[in-house]
């Protein structure tokens, strides 16, 4: 039975290029009403997973499925769930907006009757409604994306899919994308990959970091590390079994000094029963504090090791 609030779910998708592994078993899902962000640094593998997953680039092994369409047995029904704006928006420059816009939309099907209202609902929601009879490439770069970004969404996706989509734009440009790909999540689910953390802290309601070519982080952006830590010193220090079985901890480290880190669950916090126990057994507690790694830290962490190669690989994608 087919989940209606998973609207993409990629099954161990894996891209090989010669010996070259590009994209190594990713696994993802993006719920209904999620801005999900692919992170990565340039080269990781990012926009080989995008092209897997919107049907441009065929899998090495593993399966896309699209509110349940699988993109290899049924490639036409599976696309049309999806929006998609490459790296490089597909536009016309010679054409008009209105030209492009109704070019577009017939290629998505749309009857003649109902072009006029889905180009102006794409424009009004791209900001370009007052840009309709300018030729494309008489336009700003930020108002060419906007254009991209209309063609993504003409003909209402329930999921759309943006491959670097602030890239070459300058600062005021950039947060007037985000601010258009944010009111996007009211009505379309999102991924969005980008290399530029702040772009995905502003945007995006879930994280998913790729590095060499596999998740290695998948979680709310706005969720506490899962490998925070409670940082605790004791005049008189306890077995480390009796601070390792107070509900949350995972594991626990001895320091110097009566210190111990106590590595923690996923959206633990036994601080309070940590005082208890302290007070409890007269431990002599000095200090308590916890200790998460913010996600800057975390995406370094990951990716500090990417080797320049795999930049020439991603190209090659």
């Amino acid at each position: 039975m087919v989940n209606s609030d998973i609207l993409i779910e990629a099954r161990g998708l894996t891209r090989r290029f010669g010996p070259n592994v590009a994209v190594d078993n990713v696994s993802l899902q993006l719920a209904q009403g999620e801005i999900l962000g692919l992170l990565g640094p340039n080269g990781a593998g990012k926009s080989t997973t995008m092209k897997m997953l919107t049907g441009n680039l065929a899998p090495s092994d593993g399966e896309v499925l699209i509110h349940g369409q699988s993109l290899r047995d049924h490639e036409i029904q599976a696309k049309q769930q999806l929006g998609y704006l490459p790296e490089q928006p597909p536009v016309y420059p010679e054409l008009t907006v209105d030209e492009y816009l109704r070019y577009c939309a017939g290629l998505h099907g749309i009857s003649r009757k109902d072009c006029a209202e889905a180009m102006a609902s794409a424009k009004r929601d791209c900001g370009l409604s007052e840009v309709g009879r300018r030729v494309i490439g008489n336009l700003s770069k930020g108002f060419q994306q906007r254009v991209g970004l209309a063609q993504a969404i003409i003909h209402r996706p329930p999921v759309v899919v943006l491959d670097e989509p602030t890239v070459g734009l300058d600062p005021i440009q950039i947060r007037e994308i985000r601010s258009l790909i944010r009111n996007l999540g009211a009505n379309h689910s999102v991924i969005l990959s980008s290399h530029i953390l702040p772009e995905i802290q502003a945007v995006c309601s879930r994280v998913v970091i790729i590095s060499r070519g596999k998740l290695v982080y998948d979680a709310p952006t706005d969720r506490q590390a899962e490998d925070s830590a409670v940082i605790i010193q004791l005049a008189r220090a306890p077995e480390l079994s009796e601070l390792a079985s107070v509900s949350g901890v995972a594991r626990v480290t001895a320091q110097e000094n009566g210190q111990f880190t106590l590595n923690l669950n996923p959206g633990a916090d036994p601080r309070e029963s940590l005082v208890k126990l302290a007070v409890k057994h007269d431990w002599g507690l000095q200090e308590l504090r916890l200790q998460s790694k913010t996600l800057e830290e975390i995406f370094v962490e990951l990716t500090s090791g990417e080797v320049a190669s795999e930049a020439a690989y991603e190209e090659a994608a």
